[in-house]
């Protein structure tokens, strides 16, 4: 591949491994993004969009789009926060849940994170981590101290040198308060396995992750490509959410039947040969599928079909 072969092209940066890689690939499926990337090939070009895919450690995203090294990315919140770029979220993703948790061994004292002032903290968030207890150490509780990420770092007084030790480990961080290295941990926690085989347990949130869609802020407004996949990215995201409901209704039930399934504005009505009857389509949440079903069953609905939705435009 030639770097000519970039030029004119949105460079769109997805995690090359990892938790994330998997669903991204999927969503990038079901966003009609068509592409063929070869072995050993960090680069692939789609074939139905003046857009390239960059694969890279979801580490290095955010840091990628902030300098616009690549114009736009999927990674976590966990890493913006991190690297600390200058980037716009576009669209939360809804996968790769997780939180940033500070972890003490189950048998430990300390019960919220202020008590961890002043001692040994290991983790791979050097950045996050050090701002947390900066701002416990300004005198901020737990939820003060995670709220205050959000903004600029906490003012300290002149001369301040941190009392809390930051380890910075890689890998393995969950093993270090069993060797000895530290008196806490700061990890993601998804399900919980990890953390419960490890003896610990996690007395305070330092922020909540999932997987999004950011940009570099002048990519947003210069290329109109960016608002197109946001877009066809919602779709999919709410694809996945609903399913369409068509069902037959009497006239006399209807005012009962739209309460049902009022739609995301309003459903669809169908005439019937049958003119005291109606046909309904509508979209409702597949987690509430099972429930409205019987409801309308209840009040007399026949026909009651549920159809899957392989992507919308919906607002």
């Amino acid at each position: 591949m030639d770097f000519a072969d970039l030029q004119d092209r949105l460079l769109f940066a997805v995690p090359k491994k990892g938790r994330l890689n998997e669903q991204c690939l999927a969503l990038l499926s079901g966003a009609d993004i068509q592409f063929h990337r070869r072995s050993r090939l960090d680069i692939a070009l789609s074939t139905n969009l003046p857009l390239a895919l960059v694969f890279l450690p979801a580490a290095d995203i955010a840091s990628f789009v902030g300098k616009g090294n690549v114009d736009i990315g999927i990674t976590g919140q966990d890493m913006v926060a991190e690297g600390g770029a200058e980037v716009e979220e576009l669209l939360q993703l809804g996968f790769g849940k997780c939180n940033l948790s500070v972890q003490v061994p189950i048998a430990s004292p300390f019960t919220k994170a202020s008590e961890l002032v002043g001692k040994r903290i290991a983790t791979s968030f050097e950045t996050v981590v050090g701002r947390y207890f900066d701002a416990l150490e300004s005198g901020l509780d737990d939820a003060g101290a995670a709220a205050s990420l959000a903004g600029p770092a906490p003012a300290l007084t002149a001369g301040h040198q941190r009392k809390t030790t930051i380890n910075v480990i890689n890998g393995s961080v969950e093993a270090a308060c069993a060797l000895g290295l530290a008196d806490a941990i700061v990890d993601l926690v998804e399900s919980g396995e990890t953390m419960r085989a490890a003896k610990l347990h996690a007395i305070s949130t330092v922020l909540s992750s999932q997987a999004v869609l950011i940009c570099n802020p002048k990519k947003h407004t210069s290329n109109p490509l960016v608002e197109t996949l946001k877009r066809r990215i919602e779709g999919v995201i709410a694809a996945q959410k609903y399913v369409l409901c068509n069902y037959n209704v009497a006239r006399s039930s209807l005012a009962e039947a739209v309460k049902i399934t009022p739609g995301k504005k309003a459903p669809t009505l169908s005439p019937l040969e049958d003119t005291e009857w109606v046909a309904v389509q509508a979209m409702v949440l597949k987690s509430q599928m099972a429930d409205m079903m019987d409801r309308l069953t209840a009040i007399g609905a026949t026909d009651i079909l549920i159809l899957a939705i392989h992507n919308c435009r919906v607002v």
